[in-house]
């Protein structure tokens, strides 16, 4: 797993700054007044400091921007990194401010002057995001981070706070190192063994093989994985932090390559299609963190893992499967395979585990990115309040999420002339019909969340918190919606 960058946390200590040999990273406001080690700053660089904070230049950076002095005189350091932030800067900023320092943070570390400066922790957490690399199957050319010290005021009070943001980078990264690994990396068996692995910060972790699929009648999740080698299973892990009550039930889409079986995608951009397994992978970073941070609540996640391969024993268009709800599906397209392995794993949750709520994920269509871009996860729900209650968490965390409609209209265009229901229904509304799909396995008083990120969950560029792949999109809104809601 990808090693989190050092952070520590220190009392301002004036006399380091000039003799520290990698970045040097300062908060300013323009004609603000200077903080201690700013003034220092000042005097050290013959009032380079002063005449940056009243330039032009300066005064047109947006809050959480900032300018870089590189090899400054009277310093050691390789670059002053000046950055402009209020003292009391919002969520969003302060953690905008520690992604720019991330990303610039190499071997030699960074000194962050944060002083009196409020969020702190939040700062810590966005170097944190943003300092990830996924550098694993790279030779001789992997990068190397530095330690980050923190001066403020009172470090033992921002290092308590920024403890249980540590355990939340972790869970991103191990999404992302997930979403990241290739297919002949990131088997089945590998997959179910990494969170076996869990099992060691006090996670319980069942691994349910083939023929307990079988036995317990999951016709349509073994379908999907009939034509690879690989065997599909079922990892159900439980973390039992908050006493007798009922669990909040993660479930996720774990397709850890995704041909599209007989009905095979283009070649271009298959190979993208180690992504598919994102869902689940956003489970397992979640649950990661609860265990980490020792949350007060009762949560299980599952995740159906398995490959979508062409193959002699292959799915074709036309078979007609039995659910483990008992619903016969007729499959149109083997490529609409998501939805099958998600709705014997969904309604395996509710029967086991009778949970309080549901949420599940997965990169299940390409037309909620025609619809929502790469912004924003779409957002199915069947409970106004439990759907209100998650996109104040995505708000919050600042992980975009979009409501979409659901209906029984929509139901008429998955009705099958030869089984109870088809697995698609046709170009329009494809990512509802998916959803309507899915509600169909839901019983009725449960609470429940679809989240489609196919969307999110990798992307072609760098955004604020991430390089370009995987962006562990999710791990901070479900966290969050844990601690709000579900945590006694």
């Amino acid at each position: 797993m990808t090693t989190p960058v050092s952070l520590f946390f220190d009392e301002t200590n004036l006399d380091e700054i000039a003799e520290f040999p990698g970045r040097v990273v300062v908060f300013l406001e323009p004609q603000g007044r200077m903080d201690r080690s700013v003034r220092r700053l000042n005097r050290l660089t013959k009032g380079a400091l002063g005449r940056l904070q009243e330039s032009e230049r300066f005064e047109k950076l947006k809050e959480g921007e900032g300018l870089e002095m590189s090899f400054p005189t009277g310093l050691k350091a390789e670059a002053v990194h000046v950055i402009r932030l209020p003292r009391r800067p919002s969520v969003d900023a302060a953690r905008k401010a520690g992604a720019l320092i991330g990303k610039s943070l190499g071997e030699a570390g960074a000194l962050v002057c944060a002083g009196n400066i409020g969020k702190a922790a939040e700062i810590s957490l966005g170097i944190a995001l943003r300092a990830y690399t996924f550098d694993a199957h790279k030779t001789g050319d992997g990068k190397d981070l530095g330690e980050v010290r923190f001066h403020v005021a009172k470090p033992e009070e921002v290092a308590a706070k920024a403890a249980p943001m540590a355990a939340v980078a972790e869970g991103v990264f191990f999404t992302r190192d997930l979403v990241n690994e290739p297919s002949n990396v990131l088997t089945t068996d590998d997959f179910a063994a990494r969170l076996a692995a869990m099992q060691e910060l006090g996670l319980e972790v069942e691994i349910l093989e083939e023929a307990e699929l079988e036995k317990l009648g999951m016709g349509a999740l073994l379908a999907v994985g009939q034509g690879s080698e690989s065997p599909s299973k079922v990892v159900v892990m439980k973390w039992n932090g908050g006493g007798d009550e009922a669990p909040l039930a993660l479930v996720g889409k774990g397709v850890v390559f995704d041909t599209g079986g007989i009905s095979i995608k283009p070649s271009a951009g298959m190979e993208d299609m180690t992504m598919d397994m994102g869902g689940a992978g956003v489970v397992s970073g979640v649950m990661r963190t609860l265990a980490l941070r020792k949350a007060k609540a009762n949560v299980v996640g599952l995740v159906g893992i398995v490959e979508n391969m062409p193959d002699g024993k292959a799915m074709r268009p036309g078979d007609i499967i039995t659910s483990m709800k008992g619903d016969t599906i007729e499959v149109l397209n083997t490529d609409a395979e998501g939805r099958l392995v998600l709705c014997d794993v969904l309604w395996y949750a509710q029967e086991t585990f009778k949970p309080s709520a549901i949420v599940d994920l997965a990169t299940l269509t390409g037309a909620i990115i025609i619809g929502l871009g790469h912004d924003n996860a779409g957002v199915f729900s069947n409970d106004d309040k439990f759907c209100d209650n998650f996109l104040k968490a995505a708000k919050l965390e600042g992980e975009g999420a979009w409501r979409m409609p659901l209906g029984s209209s929509y139901d008429k265009l998955l009705k099958s002339r030869k089984a109870d229901l088809k697995n698609i229904g046709g170009r329009a509304a494809g990512s509802i019909t998916a959803a309507q799909f899915l509600q169909r396995f839901i019983k009725d008083e449960t609470p429940w969340i679809h989240l489609d990120i196919a969307g999110v969950a990798q992307v072609s560029g760098e955004s604020a918190f991430a390089p370009a792949g995987a962006t562990g999109w999710g791990v901070m809104a479900l966290d969050r919606l844990v601690r709000d809601r579900f945590e006694t």
